[in-house]
């Protein structure tokens, strides 16, 4: 197996030194808070937003006690998110791009919302099928 050397020039390393000393270049979290009525949790962004959060999206967080959920720290300049009673943690720009847990966590909650059924997805489906259901995919010669 061959092994590849990485090798990092002065001037990257005093790039990267420069954009440390600014801060973080990212959003960041300021503050979080648990609103146990709601079972919400809202972050407030460094760039002035709010990002509201269920509390079942997020993984590791389904069985715990509102006194539990209420003790979130916010960690590693705004980066992330730790909860120490559960031992959980969530890294906040993974929040931001909607990502709640790990891959088979995410896969878990895209199986649950394909699931779901409404009047509104039966009648739709219904028409669909009057049509002749779901077009045929036709593929491209020479692709």
């Amino acid at each position: 197996m061959a092994k590849h050397k990485v090798i990092t020039t002065d001037a990257q390393i005093g790039h990267a030194l420069q954009r440390a000393s600014r801060g973080i270049d990212e959003p960041h979290v300021r503050e979080v808070d648990y609103r146990a009525g709601l079972d919400l949790f809202i972050l407030k962004i460094s760039t002035g937003e709010r990002l509201v959060l269920q509390r079942e999206m997020l993984e590791g967080l389904q069985d715990a006690s509102r006194r539990q959920l209420a003790n979130v720290e916010v960690l590693g300049n705004g980066t992330g998110l730790h909860w120490p009673e559960l031992n959980v943690d969530h890294y906040v720009p993974g929040l931001l791009r909607h990502v709640y847990g790990t891959k088979r966590w995410m896969a878990t909650l895209g199986r649950r919302g394909g699931a779901a059924t409404s009047q509104a997805k039966v009648k739709a489906a219904r028409a669909n099928g009057l049509k002749g259901g779901r077009p045929k995919r036709h593929l491209a010669i020479g692709a």
